[in-house]
């Protein structure tokens, strides 16, 4: 266990109070951790998130492979996990949390298992993509890249016809600590808007404005990231409030069996959101991996960012997740899904399927 000396470190925001906590958003704890949200359904006073900074005074506590590089938030030197989304990191994160930091480790009844949840009391500061935004726009003075991040989303927004009021700053750039390695990270708010926005990068990138960098088949079929005037691009889509329909504790959730198949995507509609939500047809089992009699999926949930938008409605995608059994409280309707990104296996994936 860490010292009490080594833990209060920031006093509470009043603004957190109000805050409704949004899949993207970003915060800093007493204890000097940044995370970002994960997702629109949260326990009262509880924030589900995942771990994105580590202060340097507690790195030695997490057993992961860290960038090189470092970061730094006003007096504090920050570092990173190489990988922020696996299997093996998360239950290192979890274990580091349980031994030294309970109260971020939550038991979520629904799903019957212990998370990452950090208790709003303990947040001190909110980092909101589109209140970052404003208060970038009404900066008396930027840098270089706050400069060009502004008008990389100028450009997009005049050509999406998406107002500025809809576009939201993430990352590095948000938090102010940005370098000149820094990418420009945004998000856009709205599956309608975020859409418009797609064709607006392809068309400028046909012109020449831009260019897309394709890292992977994955950076290919989400088409999220290019260069703009020789700087790295990111954007991706954050519901707005009026599209968000669950609410936490609604459902039950029960693994069954591990997975494997082919499926064509019948709805995208909340496929770029994370969670991602992919509507299936034409399930065809892998590897011998068939689902109990009775139990196939409608839909796939994919709880890892990389798999948003992987494939669009039309499109075939082979899938390795859990199958989970869905109990509905407010209608007792019974359904399936799987998700990939459970945490418990590396194995889980979506991959888009081309076809002749």
């Amino acid at each position: 266990m860490l010292l009490n000396s080594q833990l209060k470190v920031y006093q509470r925001c009043p603004k957190t109070v109000e805050w409704k906590p949004l899949d993207g958003d970003t915060f800093l704890t007493r204890e000097g951790f940044i995370l970002n949200v994960f997702g629109y359904e949260h326990p009262e006073n509880r924030v589900f998130a995942f771990l994105k900074y580590i202060p340097s005074k507690f790195k030695e506590l997490f057993n992961v492979r860290l960038l090189e590089r470092t970061w730094r938030f006003r007096e504090t030197e920050l570092f990173r996990a190489e990988k922020l989304y696996t299997a093996k990191n998360y239950q290192v994160f979890l274990e580091v949390f349980r031994k030294n930091f309970p109260g971020y480790v939550y038991f979520c009844p629904f799903r019957r298992k212990e998370v990452i949840s950090v208790p709003k009391n303990r947040i001190v500061e909110v980092f909101v993509p589109k209140e970052r935004l404003k208060t970038l726009l009404e900066a008396k003075e930027r840098d270089t890249l706050q400069e060009l991040t502004l008008e990389f989303i100028r450009l997009v927004s005049d050509e999406a016809a998406v107002p500025l009021d809809d576009f939201g700053v993430h990352g590095s750039v948000a938090l102010n600590m940005h370098s000149a390695e820094s990418d420009i990270d945004i998000v856009v708010y709205g599956s309608q808007n975020f859409r418009r926005v797609e064709a607006a990068i392809e068309k400028l990138v046909h012109e020449g404005v831009l260019t897309y960098v394709f890292n992977n088949r994955l950076d290919a079929a989400r088409r999220f990231k290019g260069r703009f005037k020789n700087k790295i691009f990111m954007y991706n889509a954050v519901r707005k409030p009026e599209e968000i329909k669950a609410k936490y504790g609604e459902c039950q959730y029960t693994p069954l069996a591990p997975v494997k198949f082919r499926c064509r995507v019948r709805d995208d509609s909340e496929a770029m959101f994370r969670p991602a939500i992919y509507k299936i047809g034409d399930y065809t089992p892998l590897s011998g991996l068939q689902p109990p009699k009775g139990m196939v999926p409608e839909t796939v949930v994919s709880m890892i960012g990389c798999y948003r938008n992987v494939a669009r409605k039309g499109e075939f995608m082979e899938v390795s997740g859990m199958l989970e059994r869905v109990e509905h409280a407010t209608t007792g309707k019974t359904t399936y899904q799987v998700v990939v990104g459970t945490a418990e296996s590396e194995e889980e994936y979506i991959w888009p399927v081309q076809t002749a």
